[in-house]
């Protein structure tokens, strides 16, 4: 019988879980690997887990209710909504996330996503395989020098986003109701509240984490008193702009192009998926990229070995680098 500690990694697209595995096992634990696409995929082997890793699938209150004897759930990202951190907190398991590990890849991404949309790459690019060979086919181009980004978020990859723009001439505005306006002025933006950003935005920038507050954040009244001008860029959450709001202000013109770099429906969470299921996947002024902001070799490598570290570091006695409910666990223990 093999009593060795159980780690259920619920999910991944890496190809193998090798990494993972030399950690985990060098610290004395057996390693589960799932492609759970369900929550209901991870039931039976909750009970008996010592910790759970996820990259996209949820583990929320069903799942840990039936955890026993589970101590920790580490995020392979810096996001932490597919997980239930109250349940956790309340069973007594610590969350962890990977931080920090991506900053400069999705601010990379953000402005890569808002130059090709400025300056009609991908128009020009399929006009002239087509055989046209005129500027006009991308009219009209605005010059982005003294614009206006709104960054909505200003945590170390808005602010990463922010200093790169800069180069270009705009002006940075940012909604971020938990940053002070010094804070916000360091970083090279100027604090405004959310209908001034939305109004004067010229590009507007969603790094937003995903929350019950954030969830649609922009939708039909939002899109209603923006520029018809406007380019909408996400490399934040999908389900924090109202996709089917974001298919009307498109093909009515209340604005004028979206970048995402993942759409509402979050595909990869799916068992079954088909990009004719979003119609915004057919517009020629929106760029859909899957979810890869975050992405290099590098980034990859790091959010692996992070994440299978703050597990062993559970497994052999020791403090997590990077815990989301530490504190919360403290007050519950008391």
């Amino acid at each position: 019988m093999n009593d060795k500690p159980k780690i259920v990694i619920t999910d991944y697209d890496y190809g193998d879980v090798s990494i993972e595995s030399k950690i985990l096992e060098d610290a004395g634990a057996e390693v589960i690997a799932l492609q759970a696409k369900s929550e209901e995929d991870l039931f039976d082997v909750a009970k008996n887990c010592f910790g759970m890793i996820s990259q996209y699938s949820s583990i929320g209150s069903r799942t840990i209710k039936r955890m026993q004897n589970c101590k920790i759930i580490a995020r392979y990202g810096i996001g932490v909504d597919i997980v239930d951190v109250n349940a956790a907190t309340e069973k007594g398991i610590l969350v962890t996330n990977v931080r920090d590990y991506c900053t400069e890849e999705v601010a990379d991404h953000a402005l890569a996503l808002w130059l090709n949309l400025t300056r009609k790459i991908q128009i020009y690019d399929k006009a002239t395989k087509s055989g046209i060979w005129k500027w006009q086919s991308g009219a009209p181009i605005y010059r982005i020098q003294g614009k206006t980004m709104g960054i909505v978020s200003f945590g170390k990859i808005g602010k990463a986003i922010a200093k790169r723009a800069l180069a270009f001439g705009v002006e940075i505005v940012v909604y971020d109701p938990f940053l002070s306006e010094k804070d916000i002025q360091e970083g090279g933006g100027r604090k405004v509240d959310k209908e001034t950003l939305l109004k004067n935005a010229d590009y507007i920038i969603m790094q937003a984490p995903m929350n019950s507050e954030t969830r649609y954040f922009l939708s039909h009244k939002e899109f209603a008193i923006m520029k018809p001008t406007a380019i909408v860029i996400n490399t934040g959450r999908g389900p924090t702009i109202d996709n089917k709001a974001l298919y009307k202000a498109l093909t009515e013109n209340m604005i004028a192009a979206a970048g995402l770099d993942d759409p509402e429906e979050e595909p990869a969470k799916l068992a079954t998926w088909s990009p004719n299921d979003n119609p915004l996947f057919g517009l020629p002024n929106v760029i859909v990229t899957p979810h890869v902001a975050y992405y290099s070799e590098a980034s990859i490598q790091v959010a692996r070995e992070t994440a299978a570290n703050e597990v062993a570091s559970a497994l052999l006695g020791r403090k997590p680098r990077f815990p989301v409910n530490a504190d919360a666990l403290i007050t519950t223990n008391q």
